[in-house]
């Protein structure tokens, strides 16, 4: 008709007080035609007209995560900074509107809840496993009316055990307690008080290095047969066996050093230890070369370590050198080789077997005669 003039109607969401559900795919479908044509510095007012009107959208999202840690207000605004995410992305040929936005919000409160509120750091892949977890268990207690085991959430999820151990124990990351939190109660006590227990072994610490250093001032033979009887539980009968000595004697030792230790202990200053007769300490290295006749013996004493084997290769070699027609090792006193020991001995006999003479290892004591064996030298016997 002439004289009428056309105007263009926008459709602007009732007030809160004036509906129940919000009708969200109406009211972007009428946002999407507001801003129609409108350049992106005048899309404002529209923008968040949208986002007031879905507030109460993403406010009941939110509150289905209460509970789980996280203050309700934290909560809501990670949904309303989704539901933003999801109104300037939203596009009207894509589909529905409340289906985005349902989405978008509650994967912005899942990666709040996996990048912000762990106690301690977990790999992402590990917290995913978590959530999926907690899922199968919830389903599996209803079905099975009870917990589930490892192998049925590892059934379930197809998932190794391993992964679900690691899931079930990472899962007391999330909010671990604080060791100041109080006990409860009328009790000023603290979590962290109740953690460990009473080392009762405290108390011989200084007598445990007292003994120490006492047992570097025992003669050899005594600090070998106390180890090998307290540390080592041997019997008597073992260690007499050891040395090639009767037990009786064995016994005497202990006795004896037992004694010296408790005095020492009690004195102010250790007395001197009373070897009986001046012998030697049998745990030093001692080595000579004798000229016997057309032979040469070398005599091995000791305990054979690295510091003696230099000593004792150095022996067997000048022995071999003078070209005699036997050397004789005699193994009556040693009473060990280590390592180094064993290679001496071995050197000696290559040596030998280059130059022709006969090389014999003499009066083993049993303990050394199986290391030699093991080692390939193969004492004579006696």
């Amino acid at each position: 008709m002439f004289g009428q003039t056309s105007t263009t109607t926008t459709t602007t969401p009732p007030p809160p007080s004036d509906r129940g559900l919000e009708d969200l795919d109406a009211a972007a479908m009428a946002y999407a035609a507001r801003i129609a044509g409108l350049p992106p510095e005048r899309r404002g007012e529209a923008r968040d007209d949208l986002v007031r009107f879905a507030l109460p959208f993403a406010g009941r999202l939110a509150r289905r995560y209460r509970g789980r840690g996280e203050p309700l207000e934290d909560l809501e605004q990670v949904a309303r900074l989704g539901l933003v995410n999801a109104v300037d992305r939203y596009d009207p040929e894509r589909g529905s509107f409340t289906a985005y936005a349902a989405i978008t919000i509650v994967g912005e409160i899942k990666r709040h809840f996996r990048d912000r509120t762990w106690g301690v750091h977990v790999p992402r892949r590990l917290r995913d496993l978590i959530l999926e977890v907690g899922q199968a268990t919830a389903a599996l207690t209803s079905e099975l009316s009870r917990a589930p085991s490892v192998a049925e959430l590892s059934a379930r999820l197809e998932t190794p055990e391993e992964e679900i151990l690691a899931a079930l124990e990472s899962a007391a990351g999330y909010s671990p307690a604080s060791l100041n939190a109080p006990v409860g109660g009328e009790s000023s006590a603290e979590f962290g008080d109740l953690v460990g227990e009473s080392d009762n072994a405290l108390e011989s610490v200084d007598d445990r290095v007292t003994v120490s250093g006492l047992l570097h001032r025992l003669p050899w033979r005594e600090r070998r047969i106390l180890a090998m009887r307290f540390y080592g539980n041997q019997t008597q009968a073992e260690i007499a066996a050891r040395f090639g000595i009767s037990q009786m004697h064995v016994s005497r030792l202990l006795s004896r050093a037992l004694t010296w230790l408790r005095q020492a202990m009690l004195a102010d200053a250790p007395p001197p230890w009373q070897n009986g007769a001046a012998e030697p300490d049998p745990g030093k290295t001692r080595i000579s070369v004798k000229q016997n006749g057309d032979s040469v013996v070398v005599e091995v004493g000791g305990e054979i370590d690295r510091d003696g084997a230099d000593q004792l290769r150095r022996a067997m070699l000048e022995a071999v050198t003078g070209q005699p027609s036997e050397v004789v090792v005699d193994l009556v006193g040693a009473g060990g080789f280590d390592a180094g020991g064993i290679a001496a001995l071995m050197a000696g006999r290559d040596a030998a077997e280059r130059t022709g003479v006969p090389l014999r290892l003499t009066r083993v004591q049993p303990a050394v005669r199986r290391s030699l064996t093991a080692a390939g030298l193969a004492p004579a016997r006696d």
